[in-house]
């Protein structure tokens, strides 16, 4: 089984969108048995909070059903447990290093370097634009199952 961590800074825009946007991915291509998918954030700020509405929103307009979901903070445990932790920016993968002590086993990826770029995935909380938010998840998501595919994964 692949499981996948996606990472942002509350976990209630950016990485809930792209759990729950993989997730549907992933059942479309008939994957869901090949796959664990979680999500989580590096602060404390959200910890318990439902998804925002504006990822609820834009979500329900693209059909994609919203995983049920509660914001975490991701923990030095999660290293061990996921094979591919996916930040959505620069400050979560520095984040990411704080909190798990480092990348020593190589799985932090940021979203969009599955696409060739060090763009950071846009963040709706600052900008209220949830659309160009799900189009950089979508692009790199896409880009993410094409890695998958040339490392002979999927």
């Amino acid at each position: 089984m692949i499981k996948v961590l996606f990472v942002c800074h509350g976990n209630i825009c950016r990485s809930t969108m792209a759990e729950s946007v993989f997730t549907y991915m992933v059942k479309e291509k008939g994957l869901e048995k090949k796959f664990f998918i979680d999500s989580a954030a590096t602060s404390t700020e959200e910890i318990g909070n439902r998804p925002h509405y504006g990822t609820v929103s834009k979500l329900r307009s693209e059909g994609i059903p919203l995983v049920p979901h509660r914001a975490r903070q991701m923990t030095r445990r999660d290293y061990d447990e996921f094979d591919y932790i996916i930040g959505m920016d620069s400050a979560n993968i520095r984040n990411m290093g704080r909190i798990c002590g480092g990348d020593i086993r190589g799985k932090f990826y940021r979203m969009l370097e599955f696409v060739g770029s060090t763009d950071d995935v846009a963040d709706p909380w600052y900008t209220d634009d949830f659309d160009s938010t799900y189009r950089d998840i979508t692009i790199g998501l896409n880009g993410f199952f094409d890695f998958l595919k040339r490392r002979g994964e999927i």
